[in-house]
Parts: C-alpha cells; structure tokens; sequence
C-alpha cells in the first residue's frame, strides 16, 4: 500500500497511491490524515487496504490522477523525528578528512539526534536558506515511521513496530554545525526543514528488498542533472532499523507516527557515489589534500529517487531547488 498527503492546513489530506504511482484517491472516509491513520493503524489499515486494492485494479470510482505537485510531506508533521547515523562508513570518512580517530563506540552504540519535526516540507517543496555561506547540503536518507513503541522494546520487537517506510532530504547546512558542535549540545540551527518523497509504502510493497530490518535497493542522488551516488542502502548499514528503534526507546515510548532516519546512506570506500556533497569533499581532501566541489548554490537542485528492480520508481522523487528567503525582521 502507498500513502501520501495532498496539501491542505497544517496536516495535509490523507491519499491512496496506486502501486505505479499513477493515480489516486481520498482516503478521508477511513482517516483525514496520515497522523489519525497511525493512530489507530489496527483498525483502519485493512480497510485502506482494500481501496488500495480496488485502485490498483483500476476498480475506484474516485480515482484520479496522482499530482505531486499537490503533495506535502506524507506526514507533513510528527510528534517526534529521530535521525540516525547508521552507516558508520559515513562517520569514519569524514573525521578520516580531518585528521580524527573514530571512536571504537561509534562501531557498537548508535549515534541519534533529535531533528525538527513540527513541519515537515513536501518533495517539490524549494530548500530555503538565507546564505549560500552557510554550506548546504542534502543528504539521501531512508526513513520508517513506527506505531506506538513500549519502553524498553528489545530488537527483535522493534521491527513489527514499523508501518511504512519512504525517503527524506535531510538538509544539512554544514557551515553551522562546527560552531553547535562545539557547544557539545547538538544540531539545532544546522538542521532546517527535512523533505519527504512523495509517499511512503507498507513494508509489503518491497517484496523481497526488505528483510525486515534494512532496504536492500540504491539510492540515487543526482545533482544538477548528474547521478553522484547510489549506494545500495542494505550493505554497509552499522545500525539496522529494529536496532536504531530499540536504541530510541530504551528510557521512553515513542507514539504513533514516530519517524527514524537512517542517516546519509554510505558503501564503504563510496565506490557507488554518495548521497550528500560533504562526502564527495571528504574524499577530495583525502585524495588531493582540500575540495574541490562547492557546497549548493541557489538555483541547484537535487533529485532523490529509490527504484525497484524493475526500474520503476517506489517512492516517487524528491526533486528540490534551492532558493534564497527574505526573512521577516519584524
């Protein structure tokens, strides 16, 4: 099953997608949006199955075509967005750049960080920054979304706790974070608003690519027009999902809608490309002692893309321009 959120108000209006991304339907007679549908997912999933059944047959009386244009965040905000950083090749790359040891902990505990997830943006939405001084940066990510987790939930039950699944752009404005780093309290202004792909599947939907703890599929990055990556996000994951959800709820439940990145995906030696420019200067400067490629300008744009062995899209694309915003100095 594929679900998105049409824009409308703060919380979108829930969607039917069909499996080839085609066409569409409301979903606002089971739940009006993505949230009321996590919510009470027992009850209400069987039947958003069913209309996604009758869609995909082209049965529907209220089919439509799918516009993603129209579309926000499949879950255009969250009571709570917990980024990872799964693939410790990516963490060992970049202190590698700069000369650092990488911690034997980084390899046996994972690394999490609170994001902003009281407005997520959709995937045709622009990246907005007031200063191409400030570096930005996308990064490809893969993300679940879970049910209600208990406290204290063990690995091997964490995984039957995750609904959907979907890609983020999880922009990062590298400039800032040495300075919040340095505080030792975490990203905060070097993190602005994460953006969604256009829907988010059920794990069923992946066949075979989902073991059930990692999506073993590329993920494509292309920059400007330019593939720069696709790194297969099932190999070199340090942190599987079920692993990443037990770490985030050993003092605390997470409610219902709860998202869990899996960090920049990252192949060892980055013999796929990678999915964000801070990787691509980390290799620069090992190999040629400083980068060479600049971070993002106004007028860029990113594509990120996850598709199947058929090579037909799952998730739909996140494709984003950046653009400068006027702040408000009121």
């Amino acid at each position: 099953m594929k679900l998105a959120s049409y824009k409308s108000g703060r919380d979108g209006t829930l969607m039917i997608v069909d499996h080839t991304l085609t066409t569409c339907c409301p979903a606002t007679d089971i739940a009006s949006t993505m949230q009321a549908a996590l919510d009470h997912w027992d009850s209400v999933a069987a039947k958003l199955e069913e209309q996604y059944t009758l869609l995909c047959e082209g049965k529907h009386s209220g089919a439509e075509p799918f516009d993603t244009s129209r579309c926000a965040a499949p879950l255009p905000r969250s009571f709570h967005w917990a980024d990872g950083s799964a693939y410790v090749t990516h963490v060992e790359l970049v202190r590698k750049a700069r000369g650092a040891e990488l911690p034997a902990s980084f390899w046996e505990d994972p690394l999490v960080y609170m994001g902003a997830s009281d407005a997520f943006i959709g995937p045709e939405d622009p990246v907005e920054a007031e200063s191409e001084d400030w570096g930005i940066d996308f990064e490809g990510e893969v993300v679940v979304i879970t049910d209600d987790v208990p406290a204290g939930t063990t690995v091997e039950k964490a995984a039957n706790h995750i609904k959907l699944l979907g890609l983020v752009n999880d922009v990062s404005l590298r400039n800032l974070i040495p300075g919040e780093l340095a505080k030792q309290f975490g990203f905060y202004q070097s993190k602005p608003w994460t953006a969604f792909s256009p829907v988010l599947v059920t794990p069923n939907e992946l066949g075979s690519a989902w073991d059930g703890a990692r999506l073993h599929l590329p993920l494509r990055a292309t920059y400007n027009g330019e593939l720069v990556g696709a790194p297969n996000a099932g190999q070199d994951m340090t942190f599987d999902f079920p692993t990443l959800i037990a770490h985030c709820a050993k003092t605390r439940s997470l409610m219902s809608g709860a998202v869990i990145g899996s960090g920049t995906v990252s192949n060892v030696g980055s013999k796929d490309g990678s999915c964000c420019l801070a990787e691509i200067r980390c290799l620069e400067t090992i190999r040629d002692g400083k980068p060479s490629t600049p971070f993002m300008s106004f007028g860029d744009r990113i594509h990120i893309e996850m598709l199947d062995a058929a090579g037909s899209s799952i998730f739909g694309a996140i494709d984003q321009q950046v653009v400068r915003y006027q702040p408000s100095r009121d």
